[in-house]
């Protein structure tokens, strides 16, 4: 791919994730106006904002993100736009080009090298998810439902569940984009199961009695 519309946002978009947006900056605006003309492709790339803020321009970025393809885009009387987008494809930045009009880079698209999913041991995950739940109910008496570890649709790779349950779960930017910057899927649930080693040992600290 050659220079695609960027929006750097400070959350880390996860492929099969909804996104909704209200852009508001004039910068944006321009953006979204050419992503939905007859001559663009209703993406944008979505990146991390690794220092900065939303609004203003001169934020630091990452350089893993995922496209945003535009579902739905509505436009506001005060020229505002309200945007229902899905995450699809993760890609690399391979360079930033002149925020002119707004945010542009020069992407590739990232593909998971391609393995058997069959081969592929979820087990880990599930254990984590279990001893997760028990620490919720035993210590926050919060009850989590099973569907997280539910098996695989025929139409779902393990991929695809990995990154679902990142995004279920509610994990931070900063875990969502080591699972998304994991080069292969094993790796990816790797990153996934020390996340989710991270939450529990949060979870269990909290609940310790104050001295």
């Amino acid at each position: 791919m050659s220079a695609h519309p960027m929006f750097p946002l400070g959350m880390t978009l996860l492929p099969g994730e909804p996104l909704s947006l209200q852009v508001f900056e004039p910068r944006y605006r321009t953006m979204i106006a050419d992503c939905t003309s007859p001559d663009g492709d209703n993406t944008f790339g979505v990146v991390l904002i690794a220092r900065g803020h939303e609004v203003g321009g001169g934020e630091e970025r990452v350089d893993v993100g995922t496209l945003a393809f535009i579902e739905e885009c509505s436009p506001r009387p005060d020229g505002r736009y309200h945007l229902s987008c899905v995450g699809t494809e993760r890609f690399r930045v391979r360079s930033w080009l002149p925020d002119d009009p707004y945010p542009k880079a020069d992407i590739e698209l990232w593909p998971s090298p391609q393995t058997d999913d069959l081969n592929l041991d979820l087990q880990p995950v599930v254990h984590r998810l279990d001893s997760l739940a028990e620490a919720l109910m035993r210590i926050r008496g919060i009850a989590v439902g099973d569907r997280l570890i539910e098996p695989l649709d025929n139409d779902e790779t393990v991929e695809t569940k990995v990154y679902g349950t990142a995004v279920r779960l509610g994990l931070g930017p900063a875990d969502r984009l080591r699972i998304l910057s994991a080069p292969t899927t094993a790796e990816r649930i790797d990153s996934l199961c020390q996340a989710l080693d991270d939450l529990i040992a949060v979870i269990e600290f909290s609940g310790l009695p104050s001295n």
